[in-house]
């Protein structure tokens, strides 16, 4: 076995001291007919415990990049509440611009006021009625006063309100600031688990020789189709028959398009898709916004039986919402799988599935 075997133990000790998280998505397989039928090429056959090893490798492979998916997931949701409070602090920014200005405009008629009552009120009521030549002049000249006295009391009022909605306004830009920079620690800090998993799978991975990478890409696919198979003979796609929406159909349409391209954590294309950004992109193009991260997408989008299901709708999978591809018929997803791989079409039943939800129900 000579160099191949110190390599596989070489990967297996690597295996032994690097930290677990939960299984990713089976990497996707393209097909050439619309049922993934994948086949199985012949090969040299592996000694079992080579074969055991290759498993033990594949599995924690498995892990890293499931913990580098939830990572991602993480990012995502992060990115999203960031850009929304930066708008909200834009807005907030606005309103403060506005409310002192405001606030300078009601100082500034105070003030007129304040002048004009000081001009005109140095004597008591009684003196100026004494002194007035004509009585009916200061009884319509106090009338003037007391329509003035209630102006400037509405005008103190209302720089009032304006002075306490100034203070809300800064309060509430303080609070919208922490919680952005919360947002950028935690961006921060999925981004170096995301980098450190995905290091981690790459280092191990390079430790196989070629044959060994060989036989791994085949222990994966095997392991796919196994999955896939099983999903199939529950008799499952017997009962799905539904046709796609017309949004659907666009949706499919773009998804699809996108066929080839690679992986890349965060993206959402043009040029690169994590598997939310593939699905939530592609929805938008057919005019139908939807969540950005996987697990968002179970949570807000309504879910619907595996046999009710259509081109076009979402399959969830594992317990942690942590990967999504789109269904597109005759039980096969288009998905984008994971670092290092692209865009491609694989059994929907290829992956544990956790549940369907369409976005336009």
């Amino acid at each position: 076995m000579g160099s191949g075997k110190r390599s596989l133990t070489t990967a297996a000790m690597a295996l032994a001291c690097a930290c677990a998280c939960a299984v990713l998505a089976t990497p996707g397989v393209a097909y050439a007919s619309p049922t993934p039928t994948p086949t199985r090429t012949p090969t040299a056959t592996p000694t079992p415990a080579a074969d055991k090893d290759l498993e033990a490798v594949r599995a924690k492979l498995d892990k890293l990049y499931h913990d580098a998916a939830l990572a991602t997931d993480a990012y995502n949701a992060a990115e999203e509440k960031a850009k929304k409070q930066s708008a909200e602090l834009v807005d907030l920014a606005r309103e403060i611009v506005k409310g002192q200005a405001k606030l300078d405009e009601l100082k500034d008629r105070a003030g007129a006021a304040a002048r004009a009552q000081y001009r005109g009120g140095g004597l008591p009521p009684e003196a100026r009625l004494w002194l007035s030549d004509d009585p009916q002049e200061f009884l319509d000249g106090a009338g003037r006063v007391r329509q003035g006295q209630h102006a400037t009391k509405g005008l103190l009022g209302e720089l009032t309100r304006t002075q306490q909605d100034l203070e809300q306004y800064a309060k509430d830009a303080s609070a919208q600031w922490q919680k952005l920079e919360a947002n950028r620690k935690a961006k921060a800090a999925a981004k170096k688990k995301i980098k450190q998993r995905i290091s981690d799978a790459e280092k191990l991975e390079s430790q196989l020789e070629k044959e060994e990478k060989e036989r791994l890409a085949k222990l994966e696919e095997e392991a796919a189709y196994q999955a896939q198979t099983a999903w199939l003979s529950s008799g499952v796609l017997a009962e799905i028959n539904s046709e796609a929406s017309a949004q659907g159909k666009k949706a499919v349409k773009y998804a699809t398009g996108q066929i080839g391209k690679p992986y890349e954590w965060g993206a959402e294309g043009p040029k690169s898709y994590d598997c939310s950004g593939l699905t939530s992109q592609a929805w938008a193009s057919a005019g139908h916004p939807i969540p950005r991260t996987s697990q968002e997408q179970w949570k807000q989008l309504h879910r619907v039986e595996i046999k009710d299901m259509r081109p076009g709708d979402l399959i969830i999978y594992f317990d942690d919402a942590s990967h999504v591809g789109m269904y597109i018929g005759d039980g096969a997803i288009v998905h984008a799988p994971r670092p290092g791989r692209t865009v491609t079409i694989t059994g929907a039943g290829s992956m544990p599935i956790l549940g369907v939800v369409r976005p336009d129900a």
